[in-house]
């Protein structure tokens, strides 16, 4: 089955009892059993959803795993992983993260004995100088949140071959349609649901997918016991946002590419990032491991002036000026003192979240009219 039937059709069956097309809101909380340990495979709801269920075998399909479980967010999705290590186990993670990814491995995770390592993962050499028999997780980002630094999967995954080492993915950027983490050697894709996913900036959601059974049943066991479940009316939600998901990210695509050369052209503008730029850092491993460039765009302005920033973010009229991305309405953000806020100002430059970086999430709309609205918010520096 092709990716674009695969969004319709994968993992949802028509209702057994009445032949409804579209999976049922199971909204309940428990089960009746016929007798002591004799029921129809759901018991209570924090195990278990129906709903929930459909959407899960949906996401692992799209992902081409053969397991998934969905959270009440993404960051609980990144919890179960964590969760999965003991004291004195290392991570090396990418220097260019999400920021609410790196608060919770240092403010949470720290404290129990988990070893962060925090490298640029442009070159995979960089980030096999820092493993060691301590080494159990690789945490990649790619495309990055928000310098769109583009990291080799294939040549990451080449690195736990054979070891005790897991490698997880957040592919919430590029989405399934883009690029198949676990198709290039990942053993682990999370994804902020929220996002792309679901697409109308509507649910808070996260999910993972792996394709081994004995890490499902890990990833499981841990979903159950901390209990940081989705609802059914969520699960529903983005099982109707997906069925849209392949010609939603062909326009992001489109828009962001139009968007991104625009940028790239306007005399205030400094630098763009964008891996579609030929010149764009690692720009062939993009091309080789995803099937296209995506909506995520950033850029700076000229002088690095946060005043200017605020300028740009709170003069557009159709880029909405907000937390979040993956919606089919286009959002503006300004990462520094938003996204990644909670990053120390040092460790953010090191990366390149400087003052004047600004952030797009370019959504679905004209994009002539999205161009227009950049341009008249640029003129007001």
């Amino acid at each position: 089955m092709k990716f674009n039937t695969k969004t319709i059709h994968a993992g949802v069956h028509a209702d057994p009892t009445t032949g409804a097309i579209m999976t049922p809101i199971y909204q309940t909380s428990t089960y009746v059993q016929e007798g002591v340990g004799n029921h129809k495979g759901y018991e209570y709801s924090r195990t278990g959803n129906p709903t929930r269920h459909a959407l899960e075998c949906s996401i692992a399909a799209l992902e081409n795993g053969n397991y998934g479980a969905c959270f009440g967010s993404g960051l609980a999705a990144i919890d179960c992983v964590i969760k999965m290590l003991n004291p004195g186990d290392e991570v090396i993670s990418t220097n260019d993260l999400y920021g609410g990814t790196f608060r919770i491995f240092t403010t949470i995770f720290e404290k129990y004995g988990i070893k962060f390592h925090f490298t640029p993962m442009g070159d995979a050499k960089q980030v096999a100088a820092l493993i060691n028999e301590n080494t159990k997780l690789i945490w990649v980002e790619t495309p990055t949140n928000p310098m769109m630094n583009i990291i080799d999967i294939k040549a990451i995954s080449k690195l736990t071959s054979g070891k005790n080492i897991l490698l997880a993915v957040d592919n919430t950027f590029a989405t399934p349609y883009l690029q198949r983490p676990l198709d290039l050697g990942a053993d682990i894709v999370m994804h902020s649901v929220t996002k792309y996913l679901g697409g109308h900036s509507d649910v808070v959601m996260g999910a993972l997918v792996c394709k081994d059974e004995k890490l499902s049943n890990e990833m499981y066991r841990i979903q159950n016991s901390s209990g940081a479940v989705c609802g059914p009316m969520d699960s529903f939600l983005v099982l109707r946002g997906i069925k849209t998901l392949h010609i939603r990210m062909q326009r992001h695509c489109e828009n962001g590419e139009k968007i991104a050369y625009y940028l790239k052209s306007h005399s205030k503008i400094d630098k763009v990032y964008w891996p579609g730029f030929p010149e764009h850092p690692n720009h062939q491993v993009a091309k080789d491991q995803m099937s296209g460039f995506g909506g995520m765009i950033s850029f700076t302005t000229k002088g690095n002036k946060l005043e200017d920033a605020f300028k740009i973010v709170e003069n557009v009229k159709l880029f909405k000026l907000a937390e979040s991305l993956g919606g089919v309405e286009s959002l503006i953000g300004h990462p520094a003192t938003m996204t990644h806020a909670s990053i120390p100002k040092e460790k953010r430059e090191e990366s390149g979240v400087v003052d004047s970086l600004i952030r797009l999430s370019v959504g679905i709309e004209d994009a002539d009219d999205l161009i227009e609205d950049l341009k008249n918010s640029l003129a007001s520096i």
